[in-house]
C-alpha cells in the first residue's frame, strides 16, 4: 500500500531521515511507523559500516555539569568536517553523550576496548552498549548511527571523563 504524505512527513520528524528514504521504509513496512523506523535503522548501521574507516578530524567537546555542580563529564565527539561538527543534531547528540557519561560512569568506549578476560558486562561498562538513560529503548550507538543517518558523516566517540566531587578514578574516594 502507498504511504501517505502525512505519514512520510511524520516519520521524517521522528528520524530525521530524509523524504525518500522515508517513504522507501514505510512502503517496505506496509506503512507501520514502528517497522520503517526499524528499516531506516538498520540503513543507518548499513550506512556506518560504509561511513567506518573515514577520518574524523573534527568535532567539538562537550560537557555535561549536574544541577548541584557536584559531578561533571567531558567527551570529545569526532566527525569528518567542521560544517557537521556545527549542526543542531550533533551538538545535541554530543551533550547527550556527555550527559551519559556522568548517569552511568562508564569505563570503556565500546567493547573492542576491553582487556580480553575483562570482567563485567558490556551494557553497563561500554559507553556505546548502554542504553540511553532518556530512552532506554536505545542504546548510545543507537543514538550515533541515527545521527550519523542525518548528517552523511562518520561520527566517532573519540574520548571521556568524569568528575565526582571527592571521588577519584574508579568510584574510590582518595
Amino acid at each position: 500500500m502507498p504511504s501517505s504524505t502525512e505519514d512520510v512527513k511524520k516519520l521524517r520528524e521522528l528520524t530525521g531521515a530524509g523524504m525518500l528514504d522515508c517513504k522507501k521504509a514505510l512502503d517496505e513496512s506496509d506503512g507501520d511507523l514502528e517497522k520503517a523506523k526499524g528499516v531506516l535503522r538498520a540503513k543507518g548501521f548499513e550506512a556506518l559500516a560504509k561511513r567506518a574507516e573515514r577520518e574524523t578530524g573534527e568535532g567539538v567537546v562537550s560537557h555535561y555539569i549536574h544541577h548541584n555542580r557536584r559531578l561533571g563529564a567531558l567527551v570529545e565527539v569526532n566527525c569528518e568536517s567542521d560544517f557537521v561538527a556545527r549542526t543542531e543534531d550533533f551538538q545535541k547528540l554530543a551533550s547527550q553523550i556527555a550527559l551519559q557519561v556522568a548517569a552511568t560512569n562508564p569505563l570503556y568506549i565500546s567493547v573492542e576496548e576491553m582487556a580480553e578476560g575483562e570482567q563485567g558486562d558490556p551494557k553497563e561498562v561500554c559507553l556505546l552498549s548502554q542504553p540511553f538513560v532518556q530512552d532506554e529503548s536505545r542504546t548510545v550507538q543507537d543514538l550515533v548511527t541515527e545521527t550519523i543517518s542525518k548528517t552523511g558523516e562518520n561520527i566517532r566517540v573519540r574520548r571521556f571523563a568524569r568528575f565526582e566531587l571527592g571521588r577519584y578514578g574508579d568510584g574510590a574516594a582518595k
